[in-house]
């Protein structure tokens, strides 16, 4: 009598042996055991595979207040080696990373009295400090940079980010704007003013009677040149919000602009979210709705959402990353765009 082969049960689970082994070599057998783990595992093997394509164009979007928690230099990592193109962050993102570098953040307390760390001028986040008096100068060294911007000139968030980052590397400040100059990386923040950036835009415009100009469409219309002149795309989704619908509205625009009925997917994606899609805040839904916009691949392969904390899941795959490719990437030159 001959077995029917059952065709869920193809590919068993293997147990993870406790031995000495590298970072990447545990990711690797993750990825065969299950839930996030899994996930975890799938993601950095999508991310190699997304980086070792010479067609494509990796993007980052990266929401929230990462850098508040040491992750800014990863950030930078990324940029020095190309294993990203382009970044679309916040506007917490790439303020609050030149705060660590010029005065830090400190190990605070989630319990803790609040109105007392008021009086004494502490910020905090969750469970990170940081000096409230020296987080305005921050604010100052912005609004600094704000007064030399051309009057009346409508700048993209890329155009506003590039000059930021020449004018801290010329104070010598290391941070994600000032590496990304460096490195001819273009940085989108279509939702910069929810920052102290507005606050510094604010003072400058009162105080100084300066009034920079940022031109959105500007924004969506650059990023949309990138997406046109690209063999294929890449997204890397740390945390959701703006960064990552912004990017993804791309797609959409493509086949709009050349006149024709098709979409244009990323062709690879991950993202490392917290979010659960039944509240409708997964910004853009999760990847498996996405296919339907033809905003992510159909390839189940080439795309992973994996449900955990950024700060846990980012410092591991990246060393993952590091252990694995050892070549500088190449990188895509779209300086040549705008």
């Amino acid at each position: 009598m001959f077995e029917i082969e059952n065709p869920y049960l193809k590919e068993p689970l293997k147990s993870i042996e406790v031995k000495e082994k590298s970072i990447s070599q545990l990711l690797k057998e993750m990825s065969g055991t299950g839930f996030q783990g899994r996930k975890l595992g799938e993601a950095v093997d999508v991310w190699e595979r997304m980086i070792k394509d010479k067609d494509v164009t990796i993007i980052m979007g990266l929401a929230g207040s990462m850098s508040t928690t040491g992750q800014s230099r990863i950030i930078t990592w990324l940029m020095k080696n190309h294993f990203i193109d382009v970044l679309v962050s916040t506007g917490a993102n790439i303020s609050e990373d030149i705060q660590d570098f010029l005065y830090g953040y400190y190990k605070g307390h989630w319990l803790v009295d609040d109105e007392d760390l008021l009086k004494h001028d502490i910020f905090r986040y969750y469970d990170v400090f940081t000096d409230g008096v020296k987080y305005r100068q921050m604010t100052e060294l912005i609004r600094e940079f704000l007064n030399t911007l051309k009057e009346g000139y409508p700048y993209s968030s890329r155009e506003f980010c590039a000059d930021f980052g020449k004018f801290l590397k010329e104070k010598k400040i290391d941070s994600i704007l000032s590496t990304a100059y460096e490195n001819k990386i273009p940085v989108f923040s279509p939702a910069i003013v929810d920052s102290e950036y507005g606050i510094a835009a604010v003072l400058a415009r009162r105080k100084d009677k300066k009034s920079p100009i940022l031109d959105q469409m500007k924004d969506f219309d650059e990023l949309a040149k990138i997406g046109e002149k690209s063999e294929k795309t890449g997204v890397i989704y740390i945390g959701g919000g703006v960064p990552k619908d912004f990017t993804q509205l791309l797609t959409a625009i493509i086949g709009i602009l050349k006149g024709e009925k098709l979409e244009y997917p990323h062709e690879y994606a991950v993202q490392i979210t917290t979010d659960s899609p039944q509240w409708g805040g997964l910004s853009g839904c999760t990847f498996e709705e996405a296919v339907s916009w033809g905003k992510i691949t159909k390839k189940e392969n080439n795309r992973v959402m994996c449900y955990c904390d950024a700060t846990i899941a980012l410092p591991i795959i990246t060393h993952a990353l590091n252990e694995r490719i050892k070549t500088k990437r190449q990188g895509k030159s779209l300086s040549d765009f705008f």
